[in-house]
């Protein structure tokens, strides 16, 4: 396939200066991305909620509405909170790196733009999401329950099963947005015990928030159970006398993913999938991965 006639990556492109937009519209057109421009804040989010860009390059000092409030309502849209915000500013100083990172930025890059780093910063960014992107969708097709969410406790995205499970709860938005972040940030904080999970209840039913691991800088992933049924790694974990982590493992065996799918998924490195694997096929009594998955099978349908 050649360049032409394969999908082009959208870099939607957020700056009030017509010179810059110029040169970041030719730069980018010249690698081979596709440019969308926006001219201020509220623009900006009109064209990611229609055209949902790979990746946005946001000026951080804008009129009206800055580029970091800008990147705070766009991280505060589950449908565009995945989509990775380079920020852009002639400021340099430590208080403005933070704030674009508070506020949902991946990166930081000052003006004036030297273009082979920004085009490195943007590759190397667009394949970090669509790795994201593709453990997001293993995780749904796996019927797993799972949330991520910011370090102040907003929802960044979940599984669809997540989102199942919300409404068969009762959890509407204003839960999601005053209940459960306040519980989040608890559970973030340095003396919580995070093995422990938190009960917290909806309108209809309890639910179980349990932490599983830091996903990315600014993102944090943790597992909804519903307490009215017992979940398929806890199945696991009492049939075969299973650490939690092993019967994590052995599920995504079951599901039929490769252990570097299951070290994406969960956030660990390949050679700690095969320690897990290697006493996993001890007490399961087995030689290899497909005896194993068979078993677990046979318990968790």
């Amino acid at each position: 396939m050649n360049r032409d006639s394969a999908r082009r990556d959208v870099v939607l492109v957020v700056d009030d200066t017509p010179e810059t937009l110029a040169m970041l519209n030719d730069t980018l057109d010249q690698a081979g991305l596709t440019v969308l421009v926006a001219l201020e804040g509220a623009q900006a989010l009109a064209i990611a909620q229609t055209l949902h860009p790979d990746l946005i390059l946001l000026d951080a000092l804008m009129p009206n509405m800055d580029g970091f409030e800008t990147c705070r309502r766009l991280k505060a849209q589950p449908g565009l909170a995945q989509i990775p915000v380079i920020f852009m500013t002639g400021l340099s100083d430590s208080d403005s790196v933070v704030k674009g990172l508070e506020s949902g930025g991946v990166d930081y890059i000052t003006k004036p733009i030297r273009s082979n780093e920004l085009l490195a910063r943007i590759r190397v960014h667009l394949a970090n999401a669509r790795l994201t992107q593709s453990a997001h969708s293993a995780l749904d097709s796996a019927g797993q329950t799972l949330i991520a969410t910011a370090p102040d406790g907003t929802l960044r995205w979940a599984t669809t099963q997540a989102h199942q499970l919300f409404e068969q709860a009762g959890a509407d938005t204003d839960w999601l947005e005053t209940v459960l972040p306040p519980v989040i940030r608890q559970m973030l904080e340095p003396h919580y015990n995070r093995d422990k999970g938190r009960i917290v209840h909806a309108a209809d039913q309890a639910l179980e928030v349990r932490y599983l691991s830091q996903t990315h800088a600014n993102e944090y992933l943790f597992r909804l159970t519903d307490l009215d049924r017992l979940s398929e790694t806890d199945t696991l974990r009492e049939t075969f006398a299973l650490t939690a982590r092993e019967a994590e493992v052995l599920l995504w065996i079951a599901r039929g993913k490769t252990n570097r799918e299951i070290a994406i998924i969960l956030s660990m490195s390949p050679r700690t999938v095969n320690k897990h694997l290697e006493q996993v096929f001890r007490k399961l009594g087995v030689e290899n991965r497909t005896s194993a998955a068979a078993l677990a099978l046979k318990h968790v349908g």
